[in-house]
């Protein structure tokens, strides 16, 4: 059936907004891609396991740690590991690194529970651990899920024990129990957001007392099979960094398996699908090409592990000290010529609670990769805003490559917002815009994206990084 002239202008004008899946070619592809984010999130729930996961996935694709290498040349893959909870990754381009460098940087903490430094205790003959939680999270979504225990315990003299119980089948979970409802009726008079307080977000951890008639005996027995299986005292805690998170898989979703739902996705999809861009890179890149893993986004970046440190600075220094050409001033001189999609999540659209959204610039699950010019709350505050130059460059970028993407904003101008690590390399000089993957549920316990927009992710840092 032929269009009519109306149809023809409307193809011609309109910035058609459509469901990715009705064009795609490569659903095997797709699912395929799927599958091995999925078996990377069951292996990485913490900041600590990302960085580990990543390091195996680099080193199994030539990378190798920048100290291994006096001095560097186009095509040589490096990585560097700030504290087991940080990491820059970079291949090495054919161009003038003073000319600059095309930059993709995701975290890879996630919204969760702390141990707090002192945690154990009991009560009414139950022990318990104390927590604090990390990030923005509503606390009534974490009672009642099995959680599982991560992290590790560093004693005085230096001997690490690392921490994983919860994950395997024969393993226990743990829980933050609730109110019956026949109970809770002061409580559910409450607004939602006060209706669990920080500090009753208590662990249950055991309830068999180690003998009858002595004092804090479930306690006791607690501390001795901890004792026994790690070899570690109450005291160890206090230099150790346990997590809680859902013990949980990730999995497909929905009956044509379209969907991932998993905890964490904020923002370790973009973690993988970053990561995954650069280490199937074929050809030397033009420009040098660097990966960003950054730690501590949920809570402001801040720390030698966070984006607001200067660790990432020393790593591009390093850089061109042994490509031999640094001198001063070349590192701001590099940053002021240099690209970045700042690879994190955004809100997708819930039909469910479209009200908190502006439909005509909301991103959607299954429309692709997600563009934010600028995030920040109400008046831009704290937002990079990305300049009009930039964003016509990515587009470009995209448009040549057939990646379907979608240009948005964070919810309707006076809800809320939220930020990245945008801005804090729009600081340094750089161009940079956010980039990644549309998310359901985002910051609860088990969010949800579409397989489609992870696979167009994965190909738009891709081609990105080969322009």
């Amino acid at each position: 059936m032929e269009k009519t002239e109306i149809e023809i202008l409307k193809d011609k004008l309109f910035n058609k907004k459509e469901n990715g899946w009705n064009f795609t070619k490569n659903k095997e592809d797709i699912f395929n891609y799927a599958d091995g984010y999925i078996n990377f999130m069951n292996a990485s729930k913490t900041e600590r396991e990302i960085i580990k996961s990543s390091k195996k996935i680099a080193e199994s694709n030539g990378f190798k740690d920048i100290k291994e290498y006096d001095s560097l040349k186009a095509g040589d893959k490096i990585y560097y590991i700030n504290r087991e909870k940080s990491m820059y990754l970079a291949v090495i381009g054919k161009e003038d690194i003073e000319k600059g460098i095309n930059i993709i940087g995701a975290h890879g903490d996630s919204p969760r529970l702390d141990l707090k430094p002192n945690p154990i205790y009991e009560d009414g003959e139950f022990a318990y651990f104390k927590t604090h939680y990390y990030g923005g999270i509503k606390k009534y979504q974490w009672t009642t899920i099995p959680l599982s225990i991560h992290g590790v315990i560093v004693k005085a003299n230096g001997e690490k024990i690392e921490i994983n119980i919860g994950e395997d089948e024969n393993d226990p979970i743990f829980t933050i129990t609730d109110l019956l409802p026949h109970l809770a009726q002061d409580q559910m008079e409450k607004k939602l957001k006060n209706g669990i307080d920080g500090e009753d977000l208590n662990l249950l951890i055991g309830s068999i007392p180690y003998e009858k008639d002595i004092p804090e005996a479930v306690k006791l027995n607690i501390l001795n099979i901890l004792n026994k299986k790690y070899g570690i005292t109450e005291v160890d805690f206090l230099s150790s960094e346990i997590e809680l998170v859902p013990a949980i898989k990730c999995r497909s979703m929905g009956f044509d398996e379209s969907m991932v739902a998993g905890y964490g996705q904020d923002d370790k999809v973009c973690v993988y699908t970053e990561l995954t861009a650069l280490v199937d890179m074929k050809e030397i890149p033009n420009r040098t090409a660097v990966c960003i893993i950054s730690d501590k986004e949920e809570i402001g970046s801040m720390g030698n592990t966070g984006m607001e440190s200067h660790v990432f600075d020393t790593f591009m220094s390093e850089i061109l000290n042994k490509l031999g050409v640094n001198r001063p001033n070349l590192l701001d001189k590099v940053f002021c010529n240099s690209k970045m999609l700042s690879a994190d999540v955004d809100a997708g659209l819930d039909p469910i609670y479209a009200n908190v959204s502006e439909k005509n610039n909301a991103a959607h699950l299954g429309r692709g990769i997600g563009l934010n010019k600028y995030t920040g709350s109400r008046g831009k505050s704290g937002a990079s805003d990305a300049n009009a130059e930039f964003v016509a460059e990515v587009r470009n970028i995209f448009e040549k490559n057939d990646i379907r993407y979608q240009i948005s904003e964070l919810g309707r101008v006076d809800v809320g917002g939220g930020g990245t690590i945008a801005y804090i390399l729009a600081n340094k000089g750089i161009d940079v815009i956010d980039c990644g993957v549309p998310v359901l549920s985002m910051h609860s316990p088990y969010e949800v994206t579409s397989k489609f927009d992870i696979y167009e992710t994965y190909r738009g840092y891709k081609a990105f990084w080969n322009e």
